[in-house]
């Protein structure tokens, strides 16, 4: 059970990682990839308020406010206030927003199919030794250790 824990946190954080060299090779910090992520599809309207947004991101309602504004000088959203409540922002993406968002959810989509074929090979195939005594063989053959894993993740023997 520790191990299947330890493996599936290996793949989340390799998952992470890649997202935030996504984020930047698209012009973007993770943050912002991730307001931009929860502005769309968080709350399933297309638009979310300060208070939305600091949920769905895990932060302080302070620290959204701050991320918001330097999106919106980045023409990433744009804010409004609220039409029954002024006190209230709604918060969008503009036309510029909603296509860096498109670009990175076709590469995250692409990865997570990868992730998914990886973490299905490791839970099949596990190498003998990492095999606890009194495993039964799952397969044969190996390539599903911390080794091979870090070297497909790398793109060595690969083409990407």
């Amino acid at each position: 059970m520790i191990r299947d824990l330890a493996w599936f946190r290996y793949h989340l954080r390799r998952f992470l990682r890649f997202s935030e060299k996504a984020a930047r090779a698209c012009g973007v910090t993770p943050q912002q990839h991730q307001l931009l992520l929860g502005i769309a599809g968080f709350t399933g309207r297309g638009w979310a308020t300060i208070s939305e947004l600091a949920e769905f991101l895990q932060e302080g309602h302070n620290a959204v406010v701050g991320l918001v504004e330097r999106a919106a000088r980045r023409n990433l959203v744009r804010k409004e206030p609220g039409k029954r409540d002024r006190r209230y922002v709604l918060v969008s993406l503009t036309s510029r927003g909603e296509a860096v968002l498109a670009r990175l959810a076709r590469l995250h989509l692409d990865e997570v199919r990868r992730l998914r074929a990886r973490m299905l090979t490791a839970a099949r195939v596990r190498p003998p030794e990492l095999r606890e005594a009194g495993d039964a063989p799952r397969a044969t053959g190996g390539g599903a250790g911390p080794a091979a894993l870090s070297s497909a993740a790398s793109g060595r023997g690969k083409s990407r």
